[in-house]
């Protein structure tokens, strides 16, 4: 019998401990078990498309602290509903089948799917066909089920309360209030947390819809008590109570179409009018994707990569690797698959953004 050979993919966007997730699983494979690692070009489009490399040691050289993937990644390749052709001509077709063929023709022992709740769910369906999949948590949202954190989250985090610590003096020395737009489709974690850390006075999450009246109320209560200043973390998926969320575009090719964006600028809009203060907004955008890890995505990267790897030797497939408290555990994938974490109205981040004095632009009880 040859060598075992396990491969690996980064699916869904990009974030800050990619790299040290293919640099673990190829270094542990390798180095400990003496296996073959083959990585798949932009995710599940690699794996469609037949497009591959063989990770060596010196492959992964460096990567750890580098953003991104080396691999690439692919936020719109569904092996299941795969999109061929463009407008009239636009057609979509199962290539599941053809995956697996080229699963079974490299031999592979296992294919570790690292990505957020797509990526889990896609894995899991090809899992259902025969694929050994063991999954690894990727969100900046912090959004996937049966995990307390994911990595990516830490360093976008970091990057939100950077740019809220920045804007603060801004927002100060001009008396404005200025909204700082960062990502969150339907989980508010990464503005509740950056919104706490940053000392914002407004926290906008898409599970506590807002009323622009409590919003008012909140800028002008500051404003009479000398605070001529005032900083709103807005979620890009929040949205006034009994409204609808805010989006710049459709993307009729991905499996997700929507493409959230603005609601910062419409609810500035209607703070200007009504108080007479002058508002700015900061959309951070895919800055909060970017740029080095942290240490704490560093190390948790490695161990998710490390124990990915315990978990294909030991037979553990159709898992994701989770943390639960201060342990790694192996969950169903099947748990994870189409399903979202988002805040508890009972958080305790909830609980302390409010003794702190935050507003959520909402009555809550």
């Amino acid at each position: 019998m040859g060598k075992k050979r396990v491969g690996i993919l980064t699916g869904g966007g990009d974030c800050p401990g990619l790299n040290a997730v293919i640099r673990g699983v190829t270094k542990t494979a390798i180095g400990k078990y003496g296996m073959e690692v083959i990585g798949f070009y932009d995710g599940f489009e690699g794996l469609i498309e037949g497009r591959f490399t063989i990770l060596r040691q010196e492959s992964v050289s460096g990567i750890l602290t580098q953003g991104g993937t080396i691999l690439g990644t692919s936020n719109k390749a569904n092996p299941f509903a795969h999109i061929i052709g463009e407008g009239e001509n636009r057609h979509v077709v199962d290539k599941s089948d053809q995956c697996m063929e080229l699963y079974q023709d490299l031999g592979l022992d296992a294919l570790i799917c690292v990505g957020g709740d797509g990526t889990m769910s896609i894995g899991g369906q090809l899992s259902e066909k025969g694929a050994s999949i063991v999954g690894v948590p990727k969100t900046i949202d912090k959004d996937l089920m049966e995990t307390d954190i994911t990595f990516g989250f830490d360093s976008a985090r970091y990057t939100a309360t950077e740019a809220i610590d920045k804007l603060h003096t801004t927002a100060q020395s001009h008396h404005r209030v200025l909204f700082v737009e960062v990502m969150g489709r339907n989980a508010g974690w990464l503005a509740l947390e950056s919104g706490i850390a940053g000392g914002g006075d407004v926290i906008l999450l898409p599970e506590i819809p807002y009323e622009i009246e409590e919003v008012v109320s909140e800028v002008r209560r500051r404003s009479r008590f000398g605070k001529r200043f005032s900083i709103v973390v807005v979620s890009e998926g929040c949205r006034p109570k009994g409204g609808e969320q805010v989006y710049q575009k459709i993307v009729e090719d991905s499996p997700d179409p929507i493409r959230l964006g603005g609601i910062s600028h419409i609810i500035a809009n209607q703070i200007e009018q009504e108080t007479g203060i002058e508002c700015r907004v900061a959309v951070l955008g895919h800055l909060q994707r970017g740029g080095t890890p942290t240490p704490f995505d560093r190390l948790l990267a490695t161990q998710f990569s490390v124990k990915a790897m315990e978990m294909v030797v030991e037979g553990v497939f159709n898992h994701m690797v989770a943390i639960q408290g201060n342990k790694l555990v192996p969950v169903p994938i099947e748990k994870v698959m189409n399903k979202q974490r988002t805040v508890p109205l009972d958080s305790h981040y909830i609980k302390a953004a409010r003794a702190v004095g935050a507003s959520f632009g909402a009555k809550i009880d």
